[in-house]
C-alpha cells in the first residue's frame, strides 16, 4: 500500500520534523510541504492525496476552514499547539490529534492509525464493488455481480439477467450500466446486450451461449471473438 500524503504547517520546523518522521515509514509518500495554506488547498484541489497533516492555527485559513472547504477529503491529522482545538478537529472525522512538539512515538501512532483505517477503507471498496444496487418496482435492489449473466436492452430500461434469481428491470441505459461494472468482468457485445465474461460457455456462430440464453454478436462487436479466444 502507498499512502500519498502532504502537509500543511506555517512554521518550517514543524514542517521539517514532519518529513523526517515520514521518511521512517516505507508506506507513506510525501508529495508536496507547504507553509502556505492556500497554496496547500490549492494543491489538494487538484491532486489525489490519501492523508494530510495540517496544523490548525495559520494566519491566512486555519486548518479546519481549509478542511471544511474541500469537497473530496483525505484522511486528516491535525497538528497544533494548542489543546482546545482538539474537539473541533474530531468533529471533523480526523484520525488523529497531535499537539506539539511531537514526539516520535505519538507520530507513529497517528501512523497506525492511518495504515489501519486506509487498509479497512480499501477492503470495504473492494467488497462494495462487487456488487450493485438498482431501483426497481419502488425499492433498491442489490445486485451481486457474479449472479449476472446478461443485460438486455429495451430503450430506456434495462433487464438485468441472474443465474439463480428472477430479472431485474430498471430505468437505465445499457451505457450508463456498462460505466458501473468492471471492464474485465463484463463486455458489451451488441447494441442491445452486455454479458459477463464468466458465465460465456462457448461462442458458436456468433452467438454467445450462457447457461439459459443465447445472445447474439453484432458486426460492430465481432472482434470480441478474438479476443474472448484469445483470453
Amino acid at each position: 500500500m502507498e499512502i500519498k500524503c502532504i502537509a500543511i504547517d506555517d512554521e518550517p520546523l514543524a514542517l521539517q520534523l514532519i518529513r523526517e518522521y515520514i521518511k521512517r515509514f516505507p508506506a507513506f509518500k510525501l508529495l508536496h510541504t507547504f507553509d502556505d495554506a492556500i497554496a496547500g488547498a490549492e494543491y489538494l484541489r487538484n491532486h489525489a492525496v490519501d492523508l494530510l497533516f495540517i496544523d490548525i492555527n495559520m494566519p491566512d485559513i486555519t486548518g479546519l476552514e481549509l478542511v471544511k472547504s474541500l469537497q473530496t477529503k483525505p484522511a486528516i491529522i491535525f497538528t497544533t499547539a494548542y489543546k482546545k482545538f482538539a474537539i473541533d478537529g474530531f468533529d471533523l472525522n480526523a484520525l488523529d490529534y497531535l499537539l506539539k512538539p511531537i514526539s516520535f512515538e505519538r507520530f507513529e501512532k497517528a501512523a497506525e492509525k492511518v495504515l489501519d483505517y486506509l487498509e479497512f477503507r480499501d477492503v470495504q471498496k473492494k467488497t462494495q464493488e462487487q456488487a450493485l444496487f438498482v431501483r426497481a418496482e419502488y425499492q433498491l435492489v442489490k445486485i451481486n455481480l457474479h449472479e449476472i449473466e446478461y443485460i438486455e436492452s429495451f430503450e430506456d430500461y434495462i433487464k438485468i439477467h441472474r443465474t439463480d434469481e428472477k430479472p431485474v428491470m430498471t430505468l437505465m441505459t445499457l451505457k450508463n450500466m456498462l460505466e458501473k461494472l468492471p471492464p474485465d468482468q463484463f463486455q458489451r457485445v451488441h447494441r442491445s446486450y452486455v454479458v459477463s465474461l464468466s458465465k460465456i460457455r462457448s461462442i458458436v456462430n456468433r452467438k454467445i451461449r450462457l447457461t439459459a440464453a443465447e445472445i447474439p454478436i453484432s458486426d460492430s462487436y465481432a472482434d470480441f471473438i478474438s479476443k474472448w479466444r484469445k483470453d
